[in-house]
């Protein structure tokens, strides 16, 4: 069984932070949609929505754990910096073209200060799998 290094550290606060705030703002929709779509705007498809509410607050859930048990390996960073550059990219583009209300804009600066701080912790903290 592979054992971990750990410690406090930046990569686990980061994990730790970006789960929370995933889990959060993915399980939103899924718990009260009228709040969700006045904050966020109109939507035709709201099985979309739930989908997409769905996988962030698995996501979340995930790096959450993996921040908890202090196990943030390097796919949990390509996770959590991927995903971020990701939403980042739907929202910047898709806000600016007018598809989504402004609001959006918030998420992806948000998304931009994660990957920062991703990019910020460098290696340190990061889980050692010893074999």
């Amino acid at each position: 069984m592979p054992a971990y290094s750990t410690g406090m550290n930046k990569a686990v606060l980061i994990t730790k932070l970006q789960g929370v705030y995933w889990a959060v703002t993915g399980i939103w929709p899924l718990i009260h949609m009228p709040s969700f779509l006045w904050v966020t705007g109109p939507k035709e498809d709201l099985w979309l929505v739930r989908t997409v509410g769905l996988l962030i607050t698995v996501i979340g859930a995930v790096l959450l754990f993996a921040g908890i048990k202090k196990r943030v390996t390097p796919e949990v960073k390509i996770l959590g910096i991927g995903g971020a550059a990701a939403m980042a990219l739907i929202d910047f583009y898709y806000a600016l073209n007018d598809v989504i209300w402004d609001v959006y804009m918030l998420d992806g600066s948000a998304e931009l200060i994660i990957i920062a701080l991703w990019l910020w912790a460098g290696n340190q903290g990061m889980a050692r799998v010893k074999v």
